[in-house]
């Protein structure tokens, strides 16, 4: 067979043809940090149903634990992730510049404390042993503000380091020498339909101090600054989704934590994830005062050894 003459024609007319297709290689990458709270499950939504792709964005999730996840960003392994606004205060304070720049979820009962049947108040805790994640993350900030709303420390206890998971699978099988555990949905769900597993004595309905926001390092942000809207932008329309065509969201959203739409219908009730106006009102001011007052707590905790300056921690250019 003879091979085809390329004439500089040809060369032009094929140039021609890669330039006019270029939308595929402008996706820019993200590699995002999240876990399986329920709260994150529209970033799971906007990536399944397409809608990070529609606005120019090639996104990766990756399932990496709370206490790990800013050694990903760190790496460069990922270039945002989703945590806990106190959380942003941790990774700062400690070295790992990152910004915020939305809100995703405030839980309302999503997260809580779960105890044997013989405790009946948070005071009962004092010597006693509780299950909670790492120092750093959600789970023992929890523990620690609520002991403090109650006149204990984290001193007062005895603090087991497990993940949700594991710490509300250790309450349903009645582990001998744990006597509470932190958890969150969707496992604080499977400690609600066990009840002879142990109580719910405390949620965010009675401590509201777990809110959820999505950020990235700087330098992601200073590159790629239309990247950072689309990112925003989809985790809009995902929320909007949700409202439009909630039992096919479930279903997306649900298949991610091996849950069927109606199990995690259920579990979303214990939160509300936070649409445009709702952020723009949080960033006001709730965001700055609450991160100070967990700033002080952390401080006093020793999970930081100073405060990084509140007033960097977000970037609101690109909620509206």
């Amino acid at each position: 067979m003879r091979s085809p003459v390329i004439t500089p024609a040809f060369i032009a007319t094929a140039a021609a043809l890669a330039l006019a297709l270029p939308a595929a290689a402008q996706e820019t990458k993200v590699g995002i940090g999240i876990s399986g709270w329920t709260g994150f499950a529209p970033l799971t939504l906007a990536k399944e149903a397409g809608l990070f792709k529609k606005n120019g964005l090639d996104v990766s999730i990756k399932k990496i634990p709370q206490k790990d996840r800013h050694l990903a960003i760190a790496s460069g392994d990922i270039q945002c992730a989703a945590t806990t606004v106190e959380t942003w205060v941790v990774w700062n304070a400690n070295g790992v510049a990152t910004t915020q720049i939305f809100q995703l979820d405030k839980s309302y009962g999503a997260d809580g404390m779960v105890v044997k049947p013989n405790i009946t108040k948070i005071t009962d805790l004092k010597g006693k042993t509780v299950a909670a994640d790492a120092p750093g993350t959600a789970g023992y900030f929890g523990l620690a503000w609520i002991l403090k709303k109650n006149g204990l420390s984290v001193k007062d206890v005895k603090v087991v380091n497990m993940g949700p998971q594991p710490a509300a699978n250790a309450m349903i099988a009645g582990t001998d020498g744990i006597d509470a555990a932190m958890t969150y949905e969707p496992y604080l769900g499977a400690v609600r339909a066990k009840p002879e597993a142990g109580k719910i004595i405390a949620t965010t309905l009675d401590y509201p101090m777990v809110m959820d926001t999505f950020g990235c390092t700087p330098k992601f942000l200073a590159e790629n600054p239309k990247a950072a809207k689309a990112l925003a932008d989809s985790y809009f329309e995902a929320v909007e989704m949700i409202k439009k065509d909630p039992k096919k969201s479930f279903e997306i959203m649900g298949a991610d934590v091996k849950q069927t739409a109606e199990q995690f219908e259920a579990s979303q009730k214990y939160l509300r994830w936070q649409d445009r106006e709702a952020n723009a009102k949080f960033f006001a001011g709730e965001h700055a005062t609450f991160s100070k007052e967990a700033a002080d707590l952390l401080l006093e905790i020793g999970i930081i050894k100073q405060i990084p300056d509140i007033s960097k921690l977000a970037d609101t250019r690109f909620i509206k």
